[in-house]
C-alpha cells in the first residue's frame, strides 16, 4: 500500500480525501449531461454517486488498478467543486531503487462554476508532481476523448505529449468516438 500525503495544497487549491460531506456537491455536478458529456458513463444517479463516495473514502491506493482520488475545494473557501485521480496501472512498488517503476494514469473532473479557471491544470500539476517526484512513477498518462479540446489543453500545459489517436475505438453514447492519449514521462 501507498501512503497518500492528503492533502496536496497549490496556490489556489486544497486536495484532500473525500468525506461523506462531500455527496451532495458531487452529485450536483455528477447528474449533468455537460459533465458526463466526454466520460465514459452517462450523468450519475444519487445511488451511484453514494457509491462512488464511499469508495473514494474507503479504498487504499494499494496496488495495480486502484485509484487515488482527490477532492478539490479551493483555498479558503471549503467545499468540493471537482475532483483529480490518479491511477496506479502497472505492476511495481514506488521507486526506491529497486524493482519496476510505475506506470499511472491521471484524469480530472471540475463543477462547470470552476471550469476554465486554469484549477484542472494547478490541480493536476500537484498529483503530476506527487506522482513523478515522490512516488517514483516512471509515466503518467491522460486518456481522453478526442473532441475534448478544453482536457487537451490542459494536458499539454502541463508538459504532456499527445502520443496518438485511437480512431473510433470506443462506441459510447450511441457513437463511436476516438481516445487521444497523452503522457509525460520521468527523465
Amino acid at each position: 500500500m501507498v501512503e497518500i500525503p492528503y492533502p496536496l495544497t497549490t496556490e489556489r487549491l486544497v486536495l484532500r480525501q473525500f468525506t461523506p460531506a462531500d455527496l451532495e456537491p458531487y452529485y450536483a455536478y455528477q447528474r449533468l449531461p455537460e459533465t458526463a458529456r466526454y466520460l465514459l458513463g452517462g450523468p450519475r444517479s444519487y445511488v451511484q454517486c453514494m457509491a462512488r463516495i464511499a469508495k473514494y473514502i474507503e479504498d487504499p491506493f494499494a496496488g495495480p488498478g486502484d485509484w487515488a482520488t482527490f477532492a478539490v475545494e479551493r483555498a479558503g473557501q471549503p467545499g468540493l467543486v471537482g475532483e483529480l485521480a490518479l491511477k496506479w496501472n502497472s505492476g511495481g512498488k514506488p521507486d526506491n531503487g529497486v524493482g519496476p517503476e510505475l506506470l499511472g494514469e491521471i484524469g480530472w473532473t471540475l463543477a462547470p462554476e470552476v471550469r476554465g479557471q486554469g484549477y484542472a491544470t494547478e490541480g493536476a500539476r500537484a498529483v503530476l508532481d506527487l506522482a513523478m517526484d515522490t512516488l517514483g512513477f516512471h509515466r503518467v498518462e491522460a486518456r481522453l476523448d478526442a473532441r475534448n479540446s478544453a482536457s487537451a489543453a490542459i494536458c499539454e500545459r502541463l508538459g504532456m505529449r499527445r502520443e496518438g489517436v485511437l480512431r473510433d475505438n470506443m462506441y459510447l453514447k450511441g457513437e463511436w468516438t476516438s481516445e487521444a492519449i497523452y503522457s509525460v514521462v520521468r527523465s
